[in-house]
């Protein structure tokens, strides 16, 4: 008799686990989706004024360096090639992102080579932190404080709600300057956007037998309906899923405000607002996103990040030492779990490109699949441990 599966979620995670446990096995899927439509927040479609390919949820461009990974998207979907500039505005002046060579002499009045500029930002980082503690001290370290107090301090401010001395050095994980003039913002082999949409990709992902989409679904955990499946497995929000019995993990979501114009608005698809006197974070022009369209008229949203509510929709997990702590309480009671897992970046609680996403749902499904027919115990979540 054929497996019967519910997944929470129509996003990447739940659409990949879907197409591979399918192609796996002898199986039949459900997907529940609380929301309206397909695609979590990489949900993207036709504006109705426009015609534009609007990312709903702010922009997601997809890359990776992996062959295998670039492949099995495009089998459901022709991803275009598409080169992702950033620029941001600081005191009044556009620069280009991520700090680049051209960044460098353009703020300091130089014309340095790129051995020049790697002798000038390492005299001008702090030497005195030799085991930065926080997000601050890991920039200071590093690039010192002009280009921290220009780029960072104000939008890592506004984008996370505390100040930066208040994030884990982690968050900047890599030296955020380039010593040539590589304003790619993207260091991946492959990146593109799809021509018809992220929502189109995931709604073919799907379409195979056996697999039933139901949008408008909310998802209650322990009903009576949920046990009539061998396995649920769960995209949502950890906390969600236990009610919160716990507390609440700490998220930033992001309102967003549209405006329409004739014509091109700013001259790329992403500005980012530095200063913190300006609310908003940054303001995305989505006719860039497809280069090869054609738009008379043009349709960028103002983005401002805000601390998550109960009717917010979750977007970057915070991992402050408290939410670290209570993600760990909130492991240890899924991990009694015998018939529900847990993947993708909500579930685990782990900031994670669409990539990792999934890659993460391809492995989890084939291993699933593995420990299912040697009869070991079933894996609760992807990652081991909560890094």
């Amino acid at each position: 008799m054929p497996k019967r599966y519910l997944i929470v979620g129509a996003g990447f995670s739940g659409c990949v686990l879907a197409n591979r446990l399918s192609a796996l096995q002898n199986c039949t899927i459900d997907i529940w989706e609380s929301r309206d439509h397909i695609g979590g927040n990489c949900h993207s479609s036709r504006d109705a004024e426009t015609g534009i390919m609007i990312h709903h949820y702010g922009p997601h461009i997809f890359n990776t360096s992996k062959k295998e990974i670039w492949d099995f998207v495009n089998q459901f979907g022709e991803l275009r090639p598409y080169v992702h500039r950033v620029k941001a505005v600081s005191k009044g002046k556009v620069y280009p992102l991520p700090v680049n060579l051209a960044t460098i002499n353009q703020f300091f009045n130089k014309n340095f080579s790129p051995e020049e500029a790697k002798e000038f930002i390492a005299e001008m980082g702090d030497n005195s932190i030799q085991n930065p503690k926080n997000f601050e001290e890991q920039a200071l370290k590093f690039i010192g404080k002009d280009l921290y107090q220009a780029f960072f301090y104000g939008y890592t401010k506004k984008q996370w709600g505390c100040e930066p001395s208040a994030l884990p050095a982690s968050i900047l994980k890599r030296l955020p300057v380039r010593f040539n003039y590589d304003d790619n913002y993207h260091n991946s082999i492959y990146t593109g956007i799809p021509v018809d949409g992220y929502s189109a990709v995931m709604e073919k992902m799907i379409s195979g037998d056996g697999i039933n989409l139901y949008l408008n679904k909310p998802f209650v955990p322990n009903t009576e309906e949920q046990q009539h499946y061998d396995h649920v497995f769960y995209s949502g929000p950890l906390d969600a899923f236990y009610q919160y019995r716990l507390g609440r993990l700490g998220y930033r979501t992001v309102r967003f405000e549209k405006y329409e114009a004739l014509g091109d608005f700013q001259g790329t698809t992403q500005m980012n607002y530095c200063d913190e006197t300006i609310p908003y974070t940054r303001i995305a022009e989505h006719k860039h996103f497809t280069p090869w369209e054609q738009h008379k008229k043009t349709v960028y949203f103002k983005e401002y990040s805000m601390e998550t509510g109960p009717q917010d929709v979750p977007y970057y997990p915070k991992r402050l030492s408290a939410d670290k702590n209570m993600l760990m309480d909130y492991r240890k009671l899924a991990e009694n779990e015998t018939r529900v897992s847990f993947l993708g970046r909500l579930a685990t609680y782990r900031y994670m490109d669409m990539q990792h996403v999934i890659e993460e749902a391809i492995e989890f499904a084939r291993n699933f699949v593995n420990r299912q027919q040697e009869g070991l115990i079933l894996p609760v979540f992807p990652n081991e441990e909560p890094s």
